[in-house]
């Protein structure tokens, strides 16, 4: 294969597929896997994920940690090695522990990923296969249909009433009708209708496409590359960056602070910037990015357990913070399985020649796979000997019907019959007549209100209604849209798709959880009411979508949150509504799973989709339900918010004991005639109480954190920091007045009564800080208990270790460690005090 042509429309098929050493059967399965190996995965970026070199580095990237390691290098040729290596060491093994949970989590997610992998179908020999679609290598050759994502750029070389959305490329409204040919070699894009792109997707009809270009050499791929286009950033990355900030504030005012004073009262300057630098680590939760990672990959396989697969890990927290959520009726409210109740004359009887030729018309679509036509030859089976396929107008959402030309043997010649089915105003609107139940035709004015009072009466029953029309058109063997007129109106079809038993119960769930559900359907109202009062949603707060077409923006944004069914609604609408509810202030979900559901996926904060849907709603979403379930969906819901108040635990861990101990340490810096502790014992205090917080992910969460959304909130943060760094510094304080005064320590019993009430007090307050209830009212997670008691066990035993004397540690008299252990239980009793007082005095 050699270089790929600059202006591939401008080439005649057979030229192109020449010059991609390709043919219209594919390419061989042992090509495809040399050209995969030679071009790589179709990517619009490498996968880095779960890759071991890239995930180590990331450990060092921080500034602080790469300024320590240099300050470590120097004073390794300045003062010795051994501090050196010993900061060296501790760093080092920081950063493996970060890696190693990092790099779990990566993998883990990985794996729940490859459970919703999107896939194309494509001709390998001429056989259609479906393959994932970072597998499509150029020269492939594409069968397309509606709902099908477009994997590369490509060449038309056959097509059918094919309708493509390129608005992501070309900010085209409307879908654009693609067709066979060849263009000038300077067409703009837009103009390019031989053409398929990536990034974009089949509305309606069905092609074949040979593949030019993939990943980032597309035309997507080439403005992602320009513009280096990330997703929008979640509410959960907005806290996590303003969280960052307000820390790294903080850091920066004390560090440079305690440097100048140290330096100003003539301490060693290398031991100042060292021991600066430390407290820099110590202040900054440089494992916040690995807990995070933690979390959302553990609360990610937790929520798969209740099949519920996340693709954007950030998304977690906008699952668990959603208060409002959008979704069809069908699958999730009613049963799923749509059931062909009857079908009827326009009088209402049932007649026999109205299933028949629903059941040819559903017989004979090739379009996407749809629960309609499934029902319909489902129902009753004929036999179709003597009937033959001639053509077919399939189903777009602007028309609202499928057509099928079908040729009969008759007596004495061969009839050409259209037969067409869809939305019932849609099928009258191109009728000029009516079948009656003699068999006799009259005019359609005569039976419009007939027709409409048995809709009524259908859709007051909760049926779905659809028209069947048919009309011979003598010789022709070709239809298209323009055919579809003067019909004759044959019959109805009726279906039924009763609520789920349990709907109600679900929906109440959801209101328990602080959720609301809106139904956004494009069936008519009086079904939708129907769904609705059997899931006890009020029914007179319904809006319809001739409504909204009359309706300014300023005037949904007041209606929108009394509105719980919106009923008749366009596949455009439904951006309307979910941005409207957006800017009224809500985290909006919307559960779609159709074609037209694509963009409101994009739109709404959690895009959720099921793992049967068309690949186009796959890829859109979020989060993707293994079941279409709402039970499904509020188990996940519980996970995320699980996940999330795990998250906000480090956080207040990392702002309460360990920030006060840090700020303790620096103030006592100011009066002490020595380093109150030493740059590796403060690195070896971080590692230590870094090691219970990494099991935060497994702790068991308290109901009340989970029976409302939640979002991040920094002003409560920096109230807790505070409250909390406070309380923690008094101890502190009285920590160093005791080993001064009362003990009477020198330098190294100094330091390592310090270094055990610090580890200690901020090991064991993480217990208290997990919980708004009393400690003893919340029981821990079996690791978060297990680590929190080992790290204690484990720093008593520390100044009796053979190295405590490398780390500068002494081991402590009896009345050392009695006194600081009524310190430590002192702290907790008061935390425990705060905390009642704080959560009364602050909502969160």
């Amino acid at each position: 294969m050699g270089p790929l042509p600059p202006a591939f429309w401008s080439l005649p098929a057979e030229a192109l597929l020449q010059h991609l050493h390709t043919t219209v059967k594919g390419l061989t399965s042992e090509e495809a896997r040399r050209r995969l190996a030679q071009c790589g995965p179709s990517l619009l970026k490498p996968e880095t994920g779960a890759q071991a070199w890239p995930l180590l580095l990331a450990q060092f990237q921080s500034p602080i940690i790469l300024i320590l390691v240099f300050a470590a290098g120097l004073s390794f040729f300045l003062s010795g090695p051994a501090d050196a290596l010993i900061i060296l060491t501790i760093i080092f093994v920081s950063a493996l522990l970060g890696f190693w949970q990092e790099r779990g989590a990566a993998e883990a997610v990985r794996k729940l990923l490859a459970i919703v992998q999107i896939k194309a179908e494509v001709l390998r020999e001429g056989i259609p296969r479906e393959i994932p679609v970072e597998e499509i290598v150029p020269g492939d050759v594409l069968v397309l249909s509606a709902g099908g994502s477009i994997p590369g750029d490509c060449l038309i070389l056959e097509s059918r009433d094919l309708f493509v959305d390129e608005a992501t490329l070309t900010g085209e409204t409307y879908p654009v009708e693609k067709t066979v040919g060849v263009l000038a070699s300077d067409a703009a894009l837009a103009q390019r209708t031989n053409s398929l792109f990536m990034g974009t997707h089949v509305v309606s009809g069905s092609a074949t496409a040979v593949v030019v270009r993939t990943g980032t050499e597309t035309e997507f791929g080439k403005v992602s590359q320009r513009l280096k286009l990330r997703p929008p950033e979640t509410e959960f990355e907005r806290g996590v960056r303003r969280f960052g900030y307000l820390l790294l504030e903080v850091t920066l005012v004390l560090v440079i602070a305690i440097f100048a004073i140290n330096v100003y009262l003539a301490r060693p300057v290398l031991d100042s910037f060292l021991f600066s630098l430390a407290l820099a680590v110590g202040l900054t939760p440089q494992l916040l990015p690995a807990i995070i990672s933690i979390n959302l990959a553990h609360g990610a396989k937790r929520m798969a357990g209740q099949k519920v697969i996340v693709k954007r890990l950030a998304s977690i927290e906008n699952f668990g913070s959603m208060d409002v959520l959008c979704s069809d009726k069908t699958g999730t409210l009613t049963e799923g399985v749509v059931r062909l109740q009857a079908a009827l004359d326009v009088d209402g009887a049932a007649s026999e020649k109205v299933l028949f030729q629903a059941y040819l018309n559903a017989s004979f679509e090739t379009g996407f796979m749809n629960p309609i036509d499934e029902a319909i030859r489902s129902h009753r089976s004929f036999d179709l000997t003597g009937y033959r396929k001639l053509d077919e107008e399939p189903y777009d959402f602007v028309r609202k019907r499928l057509t099928i030309l079908v040729a009969t043997a008759g007596p004495h010649q061969e009839t050409h019959l259209m037969i067409t089915k869809g939305a019932l105003p849609n099928v009258m609107e191109v009728c000029t007549t009516a079948e009656a139940a003699d068999g006799t035709r009259v005019e359609m004015a005569k039976v419009r209100e007939r027709i409409q009072r048995q809709l009524e009466r259908f859709s007051l029953q909760g049926f779905r209604t659809l028209g069947i029309a048919c009309r011979d058109v003598g010789s022709a063997i070709r239809i298209g849209k323009d055919h579809e007129a003067d019909m004759t109106f044959v019959g109805f079809l009726v279906f039924s798709d009763p609520p789920k038993a349990g709907a109600a119960a679900t929906v109440r769930s959801l209101k328990n959880l602080g959720v609301s559900l809106k139904i956004i359907t494009g069936d008519n109202r009086l079904v939708a009411a129907y769904v609705g009062r059997g899931v006890d949603l009020a029914d007179h707060r319904l809006l319809t979508g001739a409504e909204l077409r009359t309706m300014s923006d300023e005037a949904l944004s007041k209606r929108v949150n009394e509105v719980n069914v919106f009923a008749e609604v366009e596949p455009n609408q439904k951006d309307r509504i979910i941005r409207s509810l957006k800017q009224t202030g809500h985290v909006v979900g919307y559960l779609g799973d159709g074609i037209n559901d694509a963009s409101a996926l994009h739109a709404a904060d959690v895009g959720i989709s099921v793992d049967s849907a068309v690949d186009v709603a796959k890829a859109a979403a979020d989060i993707v339900l293994l079941e279409k379930d709402l039970e499904v969906l509020v188990q996940g819901v519980r996970e995320g918010r699980t996940t999330f108040a795990n998250t906000l635990k480090y956080v207040f861990m990392a702002t309460s004991a360990n920030f006060g101990n840090m700020f303790s340490m620096a103030g006592a810096s100011l009066f002490l005639s020595f380093l109150p502790l030493l740059p590796k014992q403060i690195l070896l205090t971080n590692l230590l109480t870094d090691i219970p917080e990494m099991t935060i992910a497994t702790d068991r969460v308290d109901g009340e954190l989970i029976d409302k959304p939640r979002r991040w909130d920094i002003a409560f943060i920096r109230k807790f920091m505070l409250t909390f760094g406070l309380v923690s510094s008094v101890f502190d304080y009285l920590t160093f007045g005791a080993l001064l005064f009362i003990l009477h320590a020198t330098t190294e019993q100094f330091r390592t009564g310090w270094f055990l009430e610090s580890v200690v007090s901020a090991s064991v307050i993480v217990l208290v800080v997990r919980s708004r209830r009393p400690f003893f009212k919340s029981v821990p997670g079996r690791y978060l208990l297990s680590a929190t008691l080992g790290i204690v066990a484990l720093t008593l035993m520390v100044p009796l270790m053979p190295l405590s004397g490398v780390f500068g540690f002494a081991p402590l008299p009896l009345s050392f460690l009695l006194v600081l252990g009524s310190i430590v239980l002192c702290y907790v009793l008061a935390a425990e005090a705060a905390k009642k007082v704080f959560y009364k005095r602050v909502n969160f």
